[in-house]
């Protein structure tokens, strides 16, 4: 239907639709992997790895505080254009709460994570988010290239 339905009200040709269609989940793909990347793979989160069985050794909400980071959040433009996923901190501890409410849990959960020595990371605007994303891809592919590099050895 929601293919259909466009195709006979809109003046459009099928190849047009198809184009847009196939346009518009390309920018949404793009936009929600940049966010999500934006979120967990910045400076100052962690990465930890499961134990012998299988489990993280920390309490979900440590390994909530740890794992995510905060970007633009001084942006109500951000927070309305992605739904409040760049507050991805109080996201992940209150997920089923309204993000129009995440800019006051965010003051409790500040206060929370400095009273309980937890991180509480956050980049002032999308740009440093960014930035901190690319110095995190240098990083790891640093430590790939390294670690290869040890493990191949080029006859002199």
């Amino acid at each position: 239907m929601f293919i259909a339905l466009p195709l006979l009200v809109l003046d459009i040709t099928w190849w047009q639709f198809v184009m847009g269609f196939i346009g518009m989940h390309l920018a949404e793909g793009l936009t929600m992997g940049l966010v999500f990347q934006l979120a967990h793979v910045v400076e100052g989160t962690d990465f930890p790895l499961p134990n012998d069985q299988g489990n993280i050794e920390e309490a979900w909400a440590d390994h909530q505080m740890r794992t995510t980071a905060n970007f633009a959040t001084n942006s109500k433009l951000a927070g309305f254009l992605l739904g409040g996923l760049n507050r991805q901190i109080e996201h992940h501890l209150f997920p089923k709460v309204c993000h129009i409410h995440y800019p006051i849990i965010s003051k409790i959960v500040k206060q929370t994570a400095l009273e309980f020595d937890l991180p509480y990371i956050e980049s002032p605007t999308f740009v440093a988010a960014l930035k901190s994303h690319y110095r995190m891809l240098k990083k790891f592919g640093l430590e790939a290239y390294k670690k290869q590099s040890a493990l191949v050895r080029v006859p002199v």
